[in-house]
């Protein structure tokens, strides 16, 4: 039974009409101009090479007209900087001159004016206080680059303490009563 297999099976193979293709198989398949492309000279596309060899590829991923001068973690923690941070005054307080600080939220910066450190209060834009402040190398235990907090000093004063990407300070602040 094998063998009849075996000789049927030749039998077919060799019976059939090859026909070999000349050249490639698509030669003669459909129109050229089926996706309404149009056939190209040896010229043309020769010409077409030489037009792009010249030219340089842009990295795609840079801005037009910016160049760049400092890694992404550097651009990130200047643009930190940029942002002040908010502190949270739960209680009135009371400056040297009198005047009352009240309760709410303030936007905290940190400056320098004539060698001496400030810290100024804000509040939709308007500078509420402007504290004297001591400026120190203490990062006060802070993980943040940028950051303001209120610590108790003792029975009747706070200490707002205040870093940045350039000094930390902080200013102890009397309770008002």
């Amino acid at each position: 039974m094998k063998n009849f297999l075996t000789v049927l099976f030749a039998i077919i193979v060799c019976s059939g009409n090859f026909a070999l293709a000349e050249g490639d198989l698509w030669d003669n398949y459909g129109d050229q101009n089926i996706y309404g492309q149009e056939a190209v000279s040896d010229k043309e596309f020769e010409q077409a090479l030489e037009s792009k060899k010249g030219k340089k590829k842009r990295d795609k991923n840079i801005p037009k007209g910016e160049s760049i001068q400092q890694s992404n973690e550097t651009d990130s923690i200047l643009n930190v900087s940029k942002e002040l941070p908010i502190l949270l005054i739960p209680l009135n307080l009371k400056l040297q001159d009198g005047s009352i600080i009240p309760t709410g939220h303030y936007q905290v910066e940190g400056v320098k004016e004539n060698g001496k450190t400030y810290l100024k209060l804000y509040q939709a834009h308007y500078v509420i206080a402007k504290l004297p402040a001591a400026e120190t190398n203490d990062d006060f235990g802070e993980q943040a680059i940028n950051f303001v907090k209120l610590v108790p000093h003792g029975q009747a004063h706070v200490q707002i303490v205040f870093g940045n990407v350039n000094f930390n300070a902080y200013s102890i602040i009397d309770i008002a009563e």
